[in-house]
């Protein structure tokens, strides 16, 4: 873990969007420009009863205004982006803000979703399954540095400073289809490849998978360490349960990237329909 000051964050104490920092208005000026097609792919899944959640730590997210409690049980969440808030590191959190202090009655005081920024900016999809050969990558597959630095290459990307990086490891198919095998393990980032993509100034991570790292965690006696370096240490967007796969069968790598944070006061994440467009 990196040592933590107050403040740590690179844009000064009163900072609370992170990474999104690193997205200029000139770089969103270059970026619409960039748009010649016109074509939109709905990056989201169907938020929906019975879809899949890791319990305890995703609790049911409500919408109405009452439910039975058998109801309740079932409610899922789909796709979503996590606040800067939503984790922390003992009792600090991102930009060396104390959890006890920042944790109100009726939710997050600072760092909630509703300080995040519309997240427009430029993405690059690498299809890390194709690479590897596979349909899917297994439960428990660590996606290492070289991974990165290999898919990279073999599609002729680049990673810029403010991009989403979106992270294929074709892990959707369980979605809905089997869920207990979605939520009970997963491909994802070691800890090493997330310091690899936050090392290139990255605003945002995603992958079509529950947790973005990998499950089970690579020490079995840490909890959620990409998380806590994404979130807490640099302020980087974690966004899951993607759906990727339409961009790819058309080979598209790189679009205008557009996620719309819903502002729900002092919550921990948001659900979100994100878009690319090309």
């Amino acid at each position: 873990m990196e040592k933590q000051g107050k403040p740590h964050s690179p844009w000064g104490e009163n900072d609370q969007i992170g990474a999104m920092n690193y997205v200029t208005p000139e770089m969103l000026v270059r970026l619409f420009q960039g748009v010649k097609k016109g074509r939109i792919y709905d990056l989201s899944q169907v938020i929906q009863m019975g879809a899949p959640r890791i319990e305890p730590f995703m609790p049911p997210y409500v919408m109405s205004m009452w439910t039975t409690a058998e109801k309740t049980r079932k409610l899922l969440r789909g796709t979503h982006v996590d606040a800067l808030g939503h984790f922390t590191i003992a009792d600090e959190m991102y930009n060396g803000h104390s959890a006890q202090e920042a944790i109100g009655d009726w939710g997050l005081e600072r760092l909630g979703i509703e300080q995040a920024p519309p997240i427009i900016t430029r993405a690059v999809l690498l299809d890390i399954a194709t690479y590897k050969g596979v349909e899917h990558l297994e439960g428990g597959t660590v996606v290492t540095p070289a991974d990165l630095e290999g898919v990279v290459n073999k599609q002729k990307v680049s990673i810029q400073p403010g991009d989403a990086v979106l992270l294929h490891t074709g892990w959707s198919k369980y979605f809905m289809t089997d869920n207990q095998k979605y939520v009970s393990t997963a491909p994802g980032l070691g800890e090493e490849s997330a310091r690899w993509l936050t090392a290139q100034q990255v605003a945002a991570i995603g992958a079509d998978n529950m947790t973005v790292e990998v499950v089970p965690m690579e020490d079995e006696h840490r909890v959620f360490p990409v998380h806590q370096h994404l979130i807490v240490e640099k302020g980087v967007y974690m966004i899951e349960n993607l759906r990727l796969d339409d961009p790819l069968k058309e080979g598209v790598y790189e679009f205008l990237f557009i996620l719309l944070p819903v502002k729900f006061k002092g919550a921990t994440a948001s659900p979100v329909r994100p878009v690319a467009v090309i």
